[in-house]
């Protein structure tokens, strides 16, 4: 199974006044960088069959540009398991109840850097999961919960950055 853990695009750093952290969005300039940047991985993308994202208002911001990037017109979902913070173990079953299709994961970090970790087999990510971050994985699947699941990197790709196949 392709999957595509994202990272949100640049966020005000200033919480809207009588509301929580949720209700953050994007910092006006970071729209049209990211939209470039995910337009940039179109091809190596290709096709998702479902986006699923935070249901934090800039991780549902950076998840329609992408959509938009790539002329995605399937299913856009909100997940609890992609809040910020939630443990590796959330997303593994995510991961273990999703199609086996191409999809997209956009989140947090801490949690995508670790959740990429987790499926890479390494005890920490060795690049940084800036703002906007995209990681290609091939995930394998089993039928047992028992069994971890494991991956193999395809592509690195942060912002304004060469993307990388290797880390």
């Amino acid at each position: 199974m392709r999957v595509y853990l994202l990272r949100h695009a640049d966020a005000d750093a200033e919480i809207p006044d009588g509301l929580g952290d949720e209700a953050r969005t994007l910092v006006t300039k970071a729209r049209p960088a990211v939209l470039a940047h995910f337009r940039g991985l179109a091809e190596r993308i290709g096709k998702l069959e479902l986006v699923l994202t935070s249901p934090l208002t800039r991780c549902v911001q950076t998840s329609q540009l992408l959509v938009q990037a790539l002329g995605y017109d399937g299913a856009l979902r909100t997940h609890r398991a992609l809040l910020p913070d939630m443990p590796v173990g959330a997303l593994d079953t995510l991961l273990r109840h999703a199609p086996d299709s191409p999809l997209a994961l956009v989140g947090h970090q801490p949690s995508m850097g670790s959740f990429c970790a987790y499926l890479l087999g390494m005890s920490n990510f060795p690049k940084p999961f800036v703002p906007g971050t995209v990681v290609g994985l091939d995930v394998t699947l089993s039928a047992s919960q028992d069994v971890p699941l494991t991956s193999k990197l395809v592509f690195y790709a942060p912002p304004g950055q060469t993307v990388l196949e290797t880390v």
